[in-house]
């Protein structure tokens, strides 16, 4: 009882700085999918956030995902994968992903289609953007977003949801996530559907609402300190 006591009010925190942010902002609540950041979390926390009314849950690593997936199989949630993705892992991720916000390279959308074709799913995907051109950390340049984008597209069991980008350490996340907002425009001038746009984690969520992002990944506000790895 604890644990879900300490989940219930991490969530309603966090809630109710989404409902701040979003009136401040002149914007809808309703507009945001708050996506709760599971990964390094134990399965048990998934099944009590799911008590909490939680449907959309983010893991990072495919294994990991993976399994918490099938212990959760009961439970009616949405699986968003937030990690950078190999292309060893694509098929695999593409068999249970039902969001991918990771996508920023040619060679995952094939593996990714021939997933979601072999469970005859669709997967939602979000090209990943670099916003200060290293993408060592993962993420595409601006240049190669708009053939990503059409790859995406003209897949059969693919949807192009819009655009994600992580802030970078030594930016001001203001500036960052408006950078994400105006190429998140530019794309949909070439996709009118790509009108998701995925920024912000725990600390730094407020600003990507006050830019227009559509989807957040909050884990740490929400389940507290991540338990040690190993």
């Amino acid at each position: 009882m604890e644990r879900q006591q300490e989940l219930a009010a991490g969530l309603e925190k966090v809630r109710s700085q989404v409902t701040t942010a979003c009136a401040d902002a002149g914007r809808d609540p309703a507009e945001v999918t708050l996506v709760v950041v599971t990964k390094t979390y134990p399965a048990s926390d998934i099944r009590l956030l799911a008590g909490l009314g939680v449907r959309e849950v983010g893991e990072s690593r495919d294994q990991e995902a993976s399994a918490k997936v099938a212990e959760s199989a009961d439970l009616d949630l949405t699986w968003h994968f937030i990690g950078r993705l190999q292309s060893n892992k694509a098929r695999h991720v593409g068999r249970y992903a039902d969001v991918v916000h990771s996508l920023d390279r040619l060679s995952l959308v094939g593996g990714l289609e021939r997933g979601a074709a072999e469970t005859d799913r669709r997967v939602r995907c979000f090209v990943q953007l670099s916003l200060d051109g290293d993408n060592s950390r993962g993420g595409a340049l601006a240049s190669e977003v708009p053939a990503l984008a059409d790859a995406i597209a003209a897949s059969d069991h693919l949807e192009l949801a819009g655009l994600m980008a992580v802030s970078p350490v030594t930016w001001d996340p203001d500036a960052a996530f408006a950078d994400l907002l105006a190429a998140s425009e530019h794309l949909q001038r070439q996709h009118p559907e790509a009108t998701s746009i995925s920024g912000g984690m725990s600390g730094d969520f407020m600003q990507a609402l006050r830019h227009g992002a559509t989807h957040l990944r909050v884990g740490s506000a929400v389940l507290g300190q991540r338990p040690p790895l190993g």
